[in-house]
């Protein structure tokens, strides 16, 4: 019999287990089953730890936040704009590092307080610059809702970088497309070149939230 000693079962372990396997298998994949399997316990020794898969999913969208945060580094002299920029690039960043990154992360809850540093610099930016509390909470939801959309989409094609779905070849699509012109050279602008594509939606972002809100 083994006398090696594994590492405790806690819910750590078991969102870092998660994450790793959902790079594998994807989120329709990621079953409390599979994750069981792969730390060597039964699956119901995850219930201690989680009631359900979406108690399961908060803790893994607050482990990849943490992870985020502990690489960011926020300039205090930073503009509303900047901050604004500077938090959503983290956060696609964040997201393409795991398979269906923006789906675990997207509806779920925080399991901890982990955010509340990075919020509450963020809002003291936007609000030092004129916003209204319930302003910058806008400015930030939608920047935040963008963000979390356009890499919902961008995985759709690309689950991982260096990866692409079939079905997404340019050439055939325009071919597909000869009767239609703009649609088909639209394609190139759709479901390439995301990193400009995602700055270009971003600029949009700010630059709406200083005419909506009269801010420079």
């Amino acid at each position: 019999m083994s006398t090696e000693r594994r590492a405790p079962l806690d819910r750590g372990r078991v969102a870092d287990t998660a994450l790793r396997l959902l790079n594998e298998v994807g989120l329709d994949g990621l079953t409390l089953r599979a994750i069981a399997r792969e730390l060597d316990v039964k699956a119901p020794a995850l219930y201690w730890h989680f009631k359900d898969k979406q108690a399961l999913l908060d803790e893994m969208a607050t482990e990849m936040y943490r992870r985020m945060v502990a690489g960011m580094v926020l300039d205090p002299a930073d503009t509303w704009q900047d901050r604004l920029r500077t938090a959503n690039r983290g956060l696609r960043t964040a997201l393409l590092g795991y398979r269906d990154g923006a789906k675990v992360y997207s509806g779920s809850r925080f399991t901890g307080i982990d955010h509340a540093p990075a919020q509450e610099a963020n809002l003291r930016v936007l609000t030092a610059a004129g916003l209204t509390l319930a302003q910058a909470v806008a400015a930030g939801r939608t920047a935040n809702a963008y963000t979390i959309g356009f890499v919902t989409e961008e995985q759709g094609v690309q689950p991982l970088p260096g990866e692409r779905r079939e079905g997404y070849d340019m050439a055939e699509r325009a071919r597909l497309l000869a009767d239609f012109p703009l649609s088909a050279a639209a394609g190139e602008e759709i479901f390439t070149d995301y990193d400009r594509h995602f700055e270009e939606g971003l600029d949009v972002v700010v630059a709406g939230v200083s005419v909506r809100y009269g801010i420079g």
